[in-house]
């Protein structure tokens, strides 16, 4: 095999890292130099402990997961958030530190990866990929290697490491804790007592073959990002599509969301299954949903009929003539921001994409006065699903987490990866008796712009204070996106 397949330390790898630490050099100015990363690092006293115990080393102890047959109460997903919302006012300045160095890295990764989804082949309806969520499955594995895969893995989440010390090693559950930061500080807006609230939910299945034990420790961790937490056991063997349909069917039971899942069956030699599920729901205030369905072109000769909404409120847009497309910027919360990016031609949009999506799309951010907008646009639910098996083969890395990949902290044996799914559903909802944030303008005013996203466009959610971007998408046809 070739070495560029056992390695991810190929060029743009070096291009990834090499961004990131230009970017915060610039940052720093003419500051003491302090390492970007190093509130993820393991500090001395950690790494002291690790390379000499005080105590002899037991054997981890390990569990065998439950039959997925067995009864299982349902996810609550406000006991979730409302636990996400008190975690997330206690945080600490350090605590925000973090989290912002791993939203920045989760971006960048997320970027390259949202890259591989297009040569991969998303949907025909678009596509969405959840940086976070993505950067959390990546810091889980990482978790459960030993050398040479958990240093080829932190080279892919873009942190260089140096042979031999400890402390340029990711501490992964720094990284996953303030993950957890990440996801408080979104769905914190106006605190629990706020009446249109944002709402993100984040399941991990992890389904093994019978026979294969889970170590404790490892399980543990895993909790750090998300309390539901699921790991099951069931035959991957004997009949591949059936356990798929299994593991469709009990994820629907303990969320109840109608996700786009998988139909085909899972590899006949895995002993592991690393599936993470992202439901997030916001709400559009002052916007409500517009009579009948109205036309939405696919491409410049085919329409098809959608429900829209629309709202008007002080909303900021720019349009950059240079490169044909315009961004208008719509408040989800106190530092939560949707942006819609729409070419101003639809045939630009492959381009558009790979200008914004492509690099980072933060630096494309204008900060032009509030405007009175008139919005339109389709109401979004979109579903998706995709392997990152397939995102690391597409970016020559199929062998990252293969057969020969070194997972011996996950479990008793080393396990036999094959689907790592992520699948999200996201829902924007009008707030029909709701204001719009900071609304002068009078919906009938005929100083407000109409701004009508009736054609394939570009979307993230944006989240301020940690500099995160949640969610990346593209929605060519609002009838079919997943």
């Amino acid at each position: 095999m070739h070495r560029s397949e056992m390695t991810p330390t190929g060029a743009g790898l070096k291009a990834t890292i090499f961004c990131i630490l230009t970017w915060v050099s610039l940052t720093a100015g003419d500051r003491v130099y302090i390492h970007p990363f190093h509130l993820l690092y393991h500090n001395k006293s950690t790494c002291a402990q690790l390379e000499n115990p005080s105590v002899e080393t037991l054997p981890e102890s390990t569990f065998e997961p439950v039959p997925i047959q067995a009864k299982t109460s349902p996810v609550d997903e406000k006991t979730l958030r409302d636990q996400i919302v008190l975690a997330a006012e206690k945080l600490e300045d350090e605590d925000r530190q973090r989290a912002a160095q791993v939203a920045m890295i989760a971006n960048f990764v997320g970027f390259r990866m949202y890259k591989m989804l297009n040569e991969a082949g998303s949907g025909a309806g678009g596509a969405i990929l959840s940086p976070p969520a993505l950067f959390g499955t990546l810091v889980s594995f990482y978790l459960g290697s030993l050398d040479p895969t958990a240093s080829q893995l932190q080279t892919l989440l873009g942190v260089p490491v140096k042979e031999g010390e400890c402390t340029s090693r990711l501490d992964g559950h720094k990284v996953l804790t303030a993950l957890r930061a990440v996801q408080g500080l979104l769905v914190t807006q106006g605190g629990s007592s706020s009446q249109t609230p944002l709402l993100q939910s984040t399941v991990v299945g992890l389904f093994t073959a019978p026979g294969l034990r889970l170590k404790h420790s490892f399980v543990q961790s895993l909790a750090l990002f998300t309390p539901a937490l699921f790991p099951r056991s069931l035959d991957l063997s004997t009949d591949p599509v059936l356990a798929t349909e299994k593991i469709n069917r009990f994820i629907k039971a303990v969320t109840g969301w109608k996700m786009n899942l998988p139909l085909e069956g899972v590899s006949t030699d895995s002993t592991l299954l690393f599936n993470t599920y992202v439901h997030f729901q916001g709400t559009m205030r002052g916007f409500s949903q517009l009579p009948g369905v109205h036309e939405f072109w696919v491409d410049n000769s085919i329409s098809v009929s959608v429900p829209m909404i629309s709202g008007t409120g002080n909303f900021q847009h720019w349009s950059d003539a240079q490169n044909n497309f315009s961004m208008t910027c719509v408040p989800l919360g106190e530092s939560a921001t949707l942006l819609l990016i729409q070419p101003h031609c639809i045939s630009d949009l492959d381009r558009m994409e790979a200008l914004i999506f492509g690099n980072d799309l933060l630096t494309w951010i204008e900060n032009p006065p509030p405007r009175a907008i008139r919005l339109t646009l389709p109401q979004l639910e979109i579903r998706g699903s995709f392997n990152l098996q397939d995102l690391l083969a597409e970016d020559k890395l199929s062998t990252l987490l293969g057969a020969e990949a070194n997972l011996s902290n996950i479990g008793d044996t080393n396990p036999r990866v094959g689907e790592v799914l992520n699948s999200i559903l996201l829902e924007l909802k009008a707030g029909e008796e709701e204001q719009p944030t900071k609304s002068v303008q009078q919906p009938d005013s005929p100083e407000a712009l109409d701004v009508t996203l009736s054609s394939p466009f570009l979307f993230a959610i944006y989240e301020q204070d940690s500099g995160t971007l949640h969610f990346l998408g593209r929605v060519n046809n609002p009838q079919s996106v997943v």
